[in-house]
C-alpha cells in the first residue's frame, strides 16, 4: 500500500502565495508520476499538473506560469508551488501518484493513489 500525506492548504488572498507538499509512504521503490488534481464546489475534478520521473510536466492551461511542480524523489514527495493566486483557485486539491514500484525487482503497478484533499481558499 502506499499513503498520500498533503499538507500546506489555507486561506490566502488574491496575489498570494502558497506551497503544497504531499509526501508518499509505504513500500516503494521509484514513482513515475506525481501530481496534483483540484475539484471546486459543483465543477469536476480537474488536472493542475502533473510531473514524471523523467523530468516531463503538463499543467492545465489556467495555471501556466503561476503554478510550479517539483518532486524530491529521495523523499518521494510531490510539490507544488503556487503564486498570483486567483479566487477561482479555490478548491480542495488532491495529490495524485501512479506508476509505483514497489523494489528494484518488481513491476510498474497500474494502481494509482489519492490524498486526502487539503483545502485551498483565495479570498480577500
Amino acid at each position: 500500500q502506499v499513503q498520500l500525506v498533503e499538507s500546506g492548504g489555507g486561506l490566502v488572498q488574491p496575489g498570494g502565495s502558497l506551497r503544497l507538499s504531499c509526501q508518499a509512504s509505504g513500500s516503494i521503490f521509484s514513482i513515475e508520476r506525481m501530481g496534483w488534481y483540484r475539484q471546486a464546489p459543483g465543477k469536476q475534478r480537474e488536472l493542475v499538473a502533473i510531473l514524471t520521473s523523467g523530468g516531463s510536466i503538463n499543467y492545465v492551461d489556467s495555471v501556466k506560469g503561476r503554478f510550479t511542480i517539483s518532486r524530491d524523489n529521495a523523499k518521494n514527495t510531490v510539490y507544488l508551488q503556487m503564486n498570483s493566486l486567483k479566487p477561482e483557485d479555490t478548491a480542495v486539491y488532491y495529490c495524485y501518484v501512479d506508476r509505483v514500484r514497489r523494489a528494484y525487482y518488481s513491476p510498474t503497478g497500474d494502481r494509482s493513489y489519492w490524498g486526502q484533499g487539503t483545502q485551498v481558499t483565495v479570498s480577500s
